[in-house]
C-alpha cells in the first residue's frame, strides 16, 4: 500500500495518516471531494503537502477523536494530538455556491467523514434524496426507458436502477498476487502495444506541426529519443 494510490487533493484521511489497509471508503471520500469541487468550482482541499492536506481537512471537520484515528499510525496520531484542538465548521459548506442546498450539504457531510467506518456507503449514497431527485429528473425528460402515452401522461420505468446482465469478472485482477507479477504483466502489455505498429495517440502525422518536426529531425529515426506519448 502507498499514499500515492490517490491524488493528494482527493486522498482520504486514513491514507494520509498511514493506515496499513484501506477499503472502498477511500473512493467515497474522493467522490465527496469532487462533489464539493463541482459545487464550489474550486478544489476543496488544495494543499502543498500531505501534512498540510490533513490540516485543511481538520479545519473543516474539526480535530478527530482517538476513536476516529484508530486506523492511523502512531506517528500520525501523536502529531494530531500535539496540535491545538479545532472545532467543526461544516456550515461553511453552505457557502460553496447557491447550489449547496440542504440535501447537497447533507450528502457531502456524509461522504466527508474522518472515520472510514462511519462514512456513508456507496449504496446508501446512491439512495440519498439529493441523488434520487436527479435520477427522477433524468427519467422525467431524458431517458429512453420511459415514454409518454397518447393521453399525454408520462409512463415511468418500473426499475430506475437496472441491473447488469452479468456480474463484472475481476479474475484478471485476482490473479495478480504480487508487485512483481503486476510489473511483469504491465511490461508484457506495453511490449504488445509497441509491436502493433500503430501511430501513437496524440500525434497527427498529417498536422503541420508534425511535418515541421519530421523535416527538422536527423535522418536516422532510431537515434531519436522515444516519444513521451508512445504508450498512451
Amino acid at each position: 500500500m502507498t499514499q500515492e494510490v490517490v491524488t493528494q487533493y482527493y486522498r482520504a484521511p486514513e491514507i494520509l495518516m498511514g493506515a496499513r489497509h484501506y477499503s472502498a471508503a477511500v473512493d467515497v471520500w474522493s467522490v465527496g471531494c469532487i462533489f464539493g469541487e463541482l459545487l464550489g468550482r474550486r478544489i476543496l482541499f488544495q494543499a502543498q503537502s500531505p501534512v498540510q492536506q490533513l490540516e485543511l481537512i481538520t479545519e473543516l471537520l474539526g480535530t478527530p477523536s482517538l476513536e476516529d484515528m484508530r486506523h492511523a499510525c502512531e506517528g500520525a496520531r501523536s502529531h494530531m494530538l500535539r496540535r491545538a484542538p479545532k472545532p467543526r465548521s461544516l456550515t461553511a459548506l453552505y457557502t460553496l455556491s447557491t447550489h449547496a442546498t440542504h440535501e447537497a450539504v447533507h450528502l457531502l457531510c456524509q461522504m466527508l467523514v474522518f472515520d472510514p467506518d462511519k462514512r456513508i456507503s456507496v449504496i446508501d449514497a446512491l439512495a440519498h434524496p439529493y441523488v434520487d431527485e436527479g435520477r427522477l429528473r433524468y427519467h422525467s425528460c431524458m431517458c429512453k426507458c420511459c415514454y409518454t402515452t397518447s393521453a399525454g401522461m408520462r409512463q415511468y420505468t418500473g426499475e430506475f436502477e437496472p441491473s447488469a446482465t452479468q456480474a463484472f469478472d475481476d479474475l484478471w485482477e485476482r490473479k495478480l498476487t504480487s508487485v512483481q507479477q503486476v510489473k511483469e504483466e504491465m511490461h508484457k502489455f506495453i511490449a504488445e502495444q509497441l509491436q502493433t505498429g500503430r501511430v501513437p495517440l496524440c500525434i497527427n502525422p498529417q498536422s503541420a506541426a508534425f511535418k515541421s518536426f519530421a523535416s527538422s529531425t536527423v535522418a536516422h529515426p532510431s537515434e531519436l529519443p522515444p516519444s513521451p506519448h508512445q504508450w498512451e
